[in-house]
């Protein structure tokens, strides 16, 4: 992979570690999601007026990167009900990287040489480190059932839009669509919280919004990227989204203890360099 890829994909991360911390110290998620969700449609509303309309064969794959979407949107608000971020998080991410790899392996025939999948383990061990002393308090059943449903959705549209980008001829228009049927998302939030909705400030708007157009930037980097690498590596590379968050929290919210916190970016990067040798 080249350092030019993997300096792309990082940058998505910490994007995605940014928006991650703004839905975090919002009052209301559930709401702040469908913010976020709204703040892909406003950009794409004009994206989708000016660029070519992608290859017909793609179409299939955002839409049904839409539902998928939807899936994960319900099913992290749902984990968010009944877990704390700093447990739920990490498992539903943990998980992610050695689910698109294998999701790859029996869809594309894209396999991962061995220096790759250990770096993967290398990421996937500090995302779990970076919230130890959360996780060792133990999780409850619906908390853990809804983190892991989070990181399959994760998964699945994961590899369905690494499918359909690779499809489309135009990444852009891609990206550009796929954003904007984030449309079908914010409605549904905004029909079950409209009451919640009129009586926010104006400040609460804004931050959610921001947070959707830094999500659809980090996102639409994920998708070029998806064009030059396997996209197990592209994932695992990804989630090192979690502890750029875990370093936020620590220098910006003051969460956590800084020597696990560490240890665990230590792990990522060995795991980063690995995945980024590998090829």
């Amino acid at each position: 992979m080249s350092p030019f890829v993997v300096a792309i994909i990082l940058s998505a991360a910490i994007l995605h570690a940014v928006w991650n911390a703004i839905v975090k110290t919002a009052g209301d998620r559930t709401t702040t999601l469908g913010l976020v969700a709204f703040g892909h449609v406003i950009p794409a509303s004009v994206m989708i007026l000016v660029l070519p309309f992608p290859g017909g064969d793609s179409f299939v794959y955002i839409l049904l990167s839409t539902v998928v979407h939807f899936g994960y949107y319900f099913m992290l608000g749902k984990a968010y009900q009944h877990g704390d971020l700093s447990v739920v998080y990490p498992i539903a991410r943990g998980i992610v990287p050695a689910l698109v790899a294998l999701w790859a392996y029996l869809l594309l025939d894209e396999v991962l040489p061995l220096q790759a999948w250990i770096g993967i383990g290398l990421i996937a061990c500090g995302i779990q480190l970076s919230s130890w002393s959360s996780l060792r308090q133990g999780v409850g059943g619906a908390a853990l059932g809804f983190a892991v449903g989070t990181g399959l959705c994760i998964s699945v549209y994961s590899v369905v839009d690494g499918i359909g980008v690779r499809l489309s001829g135009n990444t852009l228009s891609y990206w550009a669509w796929g954003a904007f049927l984030h449309l079908f998302i914010a409605g549904f939030v905004g029909l079950r919280r409209r009451q919640v909705l009129t009586q926010l400030p104006a400040r609460t708007w804004a931050i959610g919004i921001l947070g959707g157009f830094v999500s659809m930037l980090a996102y639409g980097l994920v998708l070029y990227a998806k064009n030059f690498a396997p996209l197990g590596a592209v994932s695992a590379l990804r989630e090192t989204s979690v502890i750029f968050a875990a370093l936020i929290g620590f220098v910006f919210l003051h969460e956590g203890y800084w020597v696990r916190r560490l240890g665990a970016a230590i792990l990522m990067a060995g795991g980063v360099a690995l995945v980024g040798l590998s090829g």
